[in-house]
């Protein structure tokens, strides 16, 4: 996609934001829902996808915050191309 976004980037936004619950793909949380590519597929809302996941990291869902108003929508971006990318 044309505003896809910096994986590199989206990395370290990830260790400094996500990985407290979320190290290692996988979900202190609810162990089932990893971000695990066959995981992604069944539980995130409207599947495995960096919308879905900007979606979700902006609202929040469940036990997870919304990062919204913690950050940009350029680091969601890339935090979701990060994400997508290491599902593979």
């Amino acid at each position: 996609p044309a505003n896809a976004g910096n994986v590199d980037n989206g990395e370290q936004i990830f260790n400094a934001n996500c990985a407290a619950c979320h190290a290692g793909g996988q979900n202190v949380i609810m162990p089932e829902k990893t971000l695990e590519k066959e995981a992604l597929d069944q539980y995130l809302a409207g599947g495995r996808s960096e919308k879905s996941v900007i979606t979700q990291v902006t609202n929040g869902k469940n036990a997870m915050p919304a990062f919204g108003g913690r950050l940009d929508d350029e680091a969601i971006a890339d935090v979701a191309a990060y994400v997508i990318k290491t599902s593979e």
